[in-house]
């Protein structure tokens, strides 16, 4: 009896630790692949002169999505801005990371990484362990996919990746990413493709990868690989509260915008000139529409070419080009993925009825006012907690604006009552309790006159090429 349960458990062990050797024997071995693609990686260091700063900016990308509450360490070694201290005028640097994508020196980046940079120096890692340093400079930037492309001149060719198909990519395939996490250069790391086409609303395009590979601040614009060694992906973003999630820029969408770079084209793309937004269960139903889908035409700017074409209010667009649309922001990527001038072959459900329309596309504007060195100065709203200026002629005239609309959202106190209602830096307040705003004054006479005794404010804000309504809570 002793012998049977003995000579059982054998076998069982026996099993189970075969079953573990297959499993093993099926877990990728990424060691070829990092020496393969590693030498093409880089580090990349920024220096920029500035009067004062504090932790996040003289530490740069090292504390891009950090918590808070992380900076507090560093403050007993200089104190922070704005509460009694100030740093002396100083070099300040940050660090991320590239690639190389061409043996003559080109290499790819994020724009945050080298952005207001005075000089960008880039680092090569050698097989014999010694490393080379060159200065680089900015060939061109694209500020809404968060992209730069960089030059360097080396006396010999380099080393290069390529970039593969990301449309081809398959959830829950492996993925390696190569980096400059913290510092610590040439940091691999592996993970599978958790999902496609996030939106984490980080800027007008966003349609992200998501990986599970180990992301961390510096590992921005550095390459997440497919196992054939191409580039499929441009790491961005991480959530800091979050592990193992971490976000890249698809592969397709960077190639063009570098290409574009490259050849010293501007950046440019399609516009319609409308307001979208998702379709809910309850929209598609009033409208007749089986499923909850496409894109629904909140407005239609008058003389654009929508207008032109013939769209109109209430239009649900369900295809560009014979290609399915999701939702709202499927729809503006399709439209920017073409170029101005080109016709955009729209399928539209109206009154009960698939139609056809064909858009003549006009050039998109930046979805973010700029700041120049005309525009007038930063102001406080101190009751709703809000950093605004007025925008200036020439921006007023790029977001089609009328003189007597247009405050341009710089910061918002955490402690304010602005902070509750969903509005974001970069945001436009066209109008406050549905009269027009131009000034700061303008704005705290109807907060005066009519938001404090009524308890709240309703702001109409342009975001992004679209007008929403945010309410913010005031108290009687």
């Amino acid at each position: 009896m002793f012998c049977k349960k003995y000579l059982a458990a054998l076998l069982t062990a026996i099993l189970v630790t075969t079953a573990h050797m297959a499993m093993a024997a099926d877990l990728p071995n990424f060691s070829d692949l990092a020496d393969k693609c590693g030498p093409a990686v880089v580090n990349i260091g920024t220096e920029r002169k500035a009067s004062t700063g504090g932790p996040e900016d003289f530490f740069g990308e090292m504390f891009r999505n950090m918590p808070p509450g992380f900076e507090k360490f560093f403050e007993q070694f200089g104190g922070h801005p704005g509460r009694g201290s100030k740093r002396p005028s100083m070099k300040q640097t940050s660090l991320g990371s590239g690639f190389i994508v061409s043996a003559d020196g080109y290499i790819v980046t994020n724009n945050h990484v080298v952005a207001d940079a005075d000089v960008i120096n880039i680092t090569l890692d050698e097989k014999n362990g010694k490393s080379e340093t060159f200065q680089a400079r900015l060939i061109g930037s694209d500020e809404e996919t968060d992209l730069a492309l960089l030059k360097v001149e080396a006396k010999k060719a380099l080393p290069f990746l390529t970039f593969g198909n990301s449309d081809a990519l398959r959830v829950g395939e492996w993925l390696l990413a190569i980096g400059n996490p913290f510092g610590l250069d040439h940091t691999v790391t592996a993970g599978i493709l958790s999902a496609k086409n996030r939106n984490i609303h980080s800027g007008p395009f966003d349609n992200f990868l998501q990986t599970d590979a180990s992301i961390n601040p510096g590992n921005s614009g550095g390459p997440l690989l497919n196992m054939a060694g191409e580039v499929v992906g441009i790491n961005t973003a991480i959530i800091a509260s979050g592990q193992g999630i971490g976000f890249a820029i698809p592969s397709n969408m960077a190639a063009k915008i570098i290409e574009q770079i490259k050849t010293g084209k501007k950046v440019s793309r399609g516009w319609m000139g409308v307001n979208i937004q998702d379709v809910s269960e309850d929209i598609a139903k009033a409208l007749g529409l089986k499923e909850a889908k496409g894109a629904l035409i909140a407005g239609v700017m008058d003389n654009e070419p929508a207008a032109k074409a013939g769209v109109k209010d209430g239009d649900i667009i369900l295809a560009v080009d014979g290609q399915p649309v999701a939702d709202s922001s499927a729809l503006l990527r399709a439209i920017a993925d073409k170029a101005p001038g080109s016709v955009a072959r729209l399928t539209i459900w109206r009154n009960g009825k698939d139609l056809e329309l064909k858009v003549v596309l006009g050039e998109r504007k930046s979805s973010q006012a700029s700041r120049s060195a005309l525009a007038p100065a930063e102001k406080d709203e101190a009751r709703l907690g809000l950093s605004l200026r007025p925008l200036n002629e020439e921006e007023r005239r790029d977001l089609k604006l009328s003189a007597d609309e247009g405050l341009l959202i710089l910061g918002i106190d955490p402690d304010k009552p602005a902070a509750e209602s969903d509005l974001r830096k970069g945001d436009v307040i066209l109008k406050a309790n549905l009269k027009p705003v131009n000034s700061i004054e303008a704005l705290a006479k109807i907060i005066k006159e009519e938001g404090l005794k009524r308890g709240s404010i309703m702001l109409q804000i342009l975001r992004r090429g679209s007008t929403y309504f945010r309410t913010v809570p005031l108290g009687k």
